[in-house]
């Protein structure tokens, strides 16, 4: 089961983690963060797990879109008190564009119905082991939006939403929710801006701060800081594109 300290905080030195879209980027950082705090066990989950070959993970076959996949999943990893909810995609999505529909669909699938079964699988086997905690991988995004990318920004908003709700369902169970907000983070999704990057590393430390001080919200760079400052104005940056 989980441990805490004196403070009712989360210790890591007893976790059994499970990081979705672990293969790469920021999912493997998060893997590679939780071996260096010392976890009991990480499970590292891909849609190919042959490409998890860092020693001392547990790869995982998993689809996050595939629903028996994600059952599975939560049927064999029956010892998980922490879920890191990784994995996503982005794609060229103007709302307005003729053929975006396909692709606004296709991240929604992944970004927040994926997250959403995740979680529904998952929370059982969270309150089974004491609570845990859980953490999703949202971004600045959820707030602003890019004509380009419409339709990722979209998505992220609504699985902020789906943090906040989930935040309040488990809330009874003992699970920490916590919803991780960053601007640009060096992985291959990036690679095409020409913008000042957080390496994953640098998010991954925040996130497992975080969990250990019990915090339910990261913001993870002074661009998201900024925005979320920002969205109470009356020129709030949600109303001008990319926040400008």
């Amino acid at each position: 089961m989980m441990t805490f300290n004196e403070r009712n905080h989360m210790e890591l030195n007893n976790t059994v983690a499970f990081v979705t879209g672990a293969n790469r980027g920021l999912g493997l950082a998060f893997a590679t963060a939780l071996l260096q705090a010392g976890v009991k066990k990480v499970y590292a989950a891909a849609r190919n797990p042959a490409q998890i070959s860092l020693p001392g993970l547990h790869p995982v076959q998993l689809d996050i879109t595939n629903h028996d996949e994600v059952l599975a999943a939560a049927k064999a990893c029956g010892d998980v008190n922490l879920l890191i909810n990784n994995a996503g995609i982005a794609q060229p999505s103007p709302f307005l564009a003729s053929d975006s529909t396909a692709a606004i669909r296709a991240q929604f699938e992944t970004n927040f119905f994926g997250m959403l079964a995740m979680s529904q699988a998952f929370a059982p086997v969270l309150k089974a082991n004491g609570g845990g905690a859980l953490v999703n991988m949202l971004s600045v995004l959820s707030w602003i939006n890019l004509a380009g990318i419409n339709g990722y920004s979209a998505s992220k908003a609504a699985a902020w939403s789906l943090t906040n709700g989930l935040r309040n369902e488990l809330r009874a169970q003992g699970t920490l929710v916590v919803g991780v907000h960053a601007a640009f983070i060096d992985t291959d999704m990036t690679q095409h801006v020409a913008m000042p990057k957080s390496t994953p590393q640098q998010v991954a430390s925040q996130v497992l701060e975080a969990i250990v001080q019990g915090r339910e919200e990261v913001f993870a760079d002074e661009i998201t800081r900024q925005v979320k400052q920002a969205l109470s104005l009356e020129n709030a940056p949600y109303l001008r594109e990319g926040g400008q």
